[in-house]
């Protein structure tokens, strides 16, 4: 895990998804967060390029607001690429072959 995302100024844009609200291009690369079942597990899984980074509570200052109304709304065929390497990672844990199967928090 690299801790220099933690000092990134991502420029977040919505992506319409419940699960997957918002996504930033960052140095070429998509960022994606996933919102979670909080407090059951971290309030935020963040995915860089469809990859897993790291799980986070409470966002860098530098992150802005990723959930204000105005951060504007990606183009739809951008959506649909952004998301189409998280897609399968809906569930809590899902992303390490360990979805959380508890239905209180991920049922």
């Amino acid at each position: 895990m690299s801790r220099l995302e933690l000092f990134a100024q991502p420029r977040w844009r919505k992506t319409g998804n419940v699960y997957f609200p918002v996504a930033a291009r960052v140095d070429g690369r998509w960022w994606v967060l996933r919102l979670n079942s909080f407090p059951d597990h971290a309030l935020w899984t963040l995915f860089v390029e469809g990859v897993p980074y790291f799980d986070i509570d409470g966002l860098p200052t530098t992150w802005g607001q990723p959930l204000d109304r105005s951060v504007p709304m990606l183009e739809t065929g951008t959506i649909e690429e952004v998301l189409a390497p998280v897609r399968d990672f809906v569930t809590y844990g899902s992303e390490v072959g360990q979805p959380c199967d508890n239905p209180f928090c991920c049922g």
